[in-house]
């Protein structure tokens, strides 16, 4: 059963055509993933569904009775209660039955003491079927289903109080989140929902929607999220909306396909018409006219099949190789705590060392200290204590998740000029990123967010750098773009240190995954699947067994405390004998790592889950003492 309709929407702002003629039908039940590159008019389209804006042409019809809620990228509360009072604002209809139900319990209690035994009567009955109302509507769970949603979107207990207009843009967007969801309209409309999340909010509302009853219609750039949820898709490219049945993966596949029998079709018809025009202009007159003529009809009557336009002619064209070799070690960490404040760090890191070639990703909750940890690591905000070391020949580059390297004053041509001192060839660089025309000319901060990332995208590629770090680089990137980014990195020829909370990033690209948990980073080995499955074998020998196995985690404590008792033993050679042997041990845990790393890939394609385990350990365990013999190499040798 259709629940909402669209016909014929035309939507265009200025003499910018959005879209024309776009058609849709949402059932009962439909979860549709609404996909298309940045700037195809995707919220526009949604707001156009929620009755928040007016099509050109074209209407939009919901079924009576059925409630619409729509989750902008960016939402406002400005009703000075508290967080946990707002999200309650959801619950209006149950808010004004308790109040009633409390109404009538005093007027029962009045009705008691005056002995009005009819009135008594009336009261206790309007309050039985009152009661058995709101019991049914959810009316004594409520409370706790906010508490359970809220803290699913990643509040805790201790925001509850916290006024909303004290809350920051992305809180303010989860909480209206939260409301929304617990609202349960019938067809619920939601702009870019995880922009705000972390990874465990992200898994939390994956699942929350995945049960979602009603009709939803989301639009996202994780494609993980959209794989889970999308039960068909709506892909919005070139003013025209398509749908296609399956999840995102699905829609990949199909519409490849469907791709390639249109140029089929095109080609044939192509062929077609210039084989019916070359017999017309050969027998337009003699005795084969009356045949060419009727050709002529019957080709003036043809219906022309456009041209396939094909998303991928929206893609960036980029690449990020570098040309300068860092030394073997890249970055060494030692003692090291992050933070602002001596007395309560962020967290604090064990002795860590990235090797040349690694891609590692940083993972942790919202406010952790991922993006503190990468500027403490490029000297801009100083440890609380400890030291980072970059290794030799090391040019860092920097990606930051809130472009503050770019100038807000300057235009895009000028955000790479320099690089380049010719005009054509700045134009030509921009056109890769997909800034053709009058748009080099836009103020940088006129632009939109993925505006911003291709900008910032363009100027790191110029830098040429050999170690990578990027706070969040698939920030508002449409999937389009993130698609072509995770193939530059992949093919990328220096070492990756990256924080995201895209989970299909995370895999295609993480060999490590460094995890902030309880105010400590922990190491492990392999990409976020890889983790997954080590966190739920930890889980599953837990209610087994009452224990975790020991694992890298146990490693990582028990190290200050190696280290201590190494400390206290005197060496008994010489400082040159204790450098050689240094070196010695250095290379050899060295080669070692080499033959770990080639060990897991084996076992990884041999999808040996122990052996991975196992091997991961010992990788860790090896990774450690390799730091620590670093530090030591680098106490004698200094």
């Amino acid at each position: 059963m259709s629940v909402l309709s669209a016909s014929r929407l035309t939507k265009s702002y200025s003499v910018q055509e959005v879209f024309r003629d776009v058609s849709l039908q949402l059932s009962a039940g439909d979860h549709v993933a609404l996909v298309g590159p940045n700037g195809a008019g995707k919220t526009t389209l949604l707001k156009i569904i929620a009755g928040l804006e007016s099509p050109d042409a074209g209407t939009v019809t919901v079924a009576r009775g059925r409630r619409v809620g729509y989750l902008p990228q960016e939402a406002t509360l400005t009703s000075g209660l508290t967080l946990y009072a707002e999200a309650l604002t959801a619950f209006a209809h149950l808010l004004a039955m308790q109040a009633e139900l409390h109404r009538l319990e005093q007027a029962m209690a009045q009705a008691s003491q005056v002995g009005h035994d009819g009135s008594l009567a009336d009261l206790l009955e309007q309050y039985a079927a009152l009661s058995a109302e709101f019991e049914r509507a959810g009316g004594y769970t409520y409370e706790a289903e906010t508490a359970r949603v809220l803290g699913g979107l990643g509040f805790s207990a201790a925001d509850f109080a916290t006024p909303v207009e004290h809350l920051s843009g992305g809180q303010k967007t989860r909480a209206a989140l939260a409301k929304l969801l617990l609202a349960a309209p019938d067809v619920l409309l939601l702009d870019e929902p995880t922009n705000h999340l972390d990874l465990a909010a992200t898994e939390w509302l994956e699942d929350y929607l995945g049960h979602w009853p009603g009709s939803l219609v989301v639009v996202a750039h994780d494609r993980r999220l959209l794989d889970a949820v999308a039960s068909k898709v709506w892909e919005l490219a070139f003013g025209c909306l398509e749908e296609y049945p399956g999840n995102y993966t699905a829609y990949t596949q199909l519409r490849a396909e469907r791709l390639e029998r249109r140029r089929t079709e095109y080609a044939t018809q192509q062929a077609f018409i210039a084989k019916t025009e070359d017999f017309i202009r050969r027998y337009g007159v003699g005795q084969r006219s009356k045949e060419a003529k009727g050709r002529e009809k019957r080709l003036a009557r043809l219906e022309r099949l456009a041209r396939p336009q094909d998303i991928e002619s929206l893609r960036l064209r980029f690449d990020l190789t570098t040309g300068l070799r860092s030394g073997d070690i890249v970055l060494a960490t030692r003692g090291l705590a992050i933070g602002y404040q001596r007395e309560s760090p962020l967290f604090t890191v064990p002795d860590l060392v990235v090797r040349r070639g690694e891609r590692v990703a940083l993972l942790g909750p919202n406010g952790c200290g991922k993006t503190t940890f990468l500027k403490t690591i490029l000297g801009e905000v100083p440890a609380l204590r400890g030291d980072v070391r970059l290794g030799a020949s090391v040019q860092p580059g920097y990606y930051a998740q809130t472009h503050e390297g770019l100038n807000p004053e300057a235009t895009v041509l000028d955000e790479v000029f320099d690089f380049f001192l010719h005009l054509e060839r700045a134009r030509t660089f921009l056109g890769r990123f997909l800034f053709t025309g009058d748009d080099v000319y836009k103020r940088v901060g006129d632009l939109s967010g993925g505006e911003r990332s291709r900008v910032a995208l363009a100027r790191l590629t110029l830098e040429k750098a050999n170690f990578l770090l990027l706070d969040e680089p698939t920030n508002h990137l449409d999937i389009l773009s993130q698609e072509v980014l995770e193939d530059v990195l992949s093919d990328f020829n220096g070492t990756l240190l990256f924080v995201s909370h895209d989970r299909y990033f995370i895999d295609a690209l993480a060999t490590h995954l460094w995890v902030i948990e309880d105010g400590r980073l922990v190491v492990h080995v392999g990409n976020y699947s890889d983790y997954l499955e080590e966190k739920a074998r930890e889980s599953s020998t837990f209610q087994v067994s009452g224990s975790t196995l020991p694992g890298k985690r146990e490693v990582i404590q028990a190290q200050p405390a190696t280290r201590k008792r190494q400390a206290k033993q005197p060496s008994p050679v010489s400082a040159t004998r204790q450098i050689a042997v240094l070196e010695e041990e250095i290379t050899a845990l060295e080669d070692r790592l080499d033959d770990l790393g080639q060990e897991i890939e084996q076992a990884s394609s041999a999808q040996d889950v122990a052996r991975v385990r196992e091997l991961g350990q010992e990788y860790a365990t090896v990774e450690e003492q390799l730091g620590r013999s670093l530090a030591a190499w680098e106490k004698v040798a200094g």
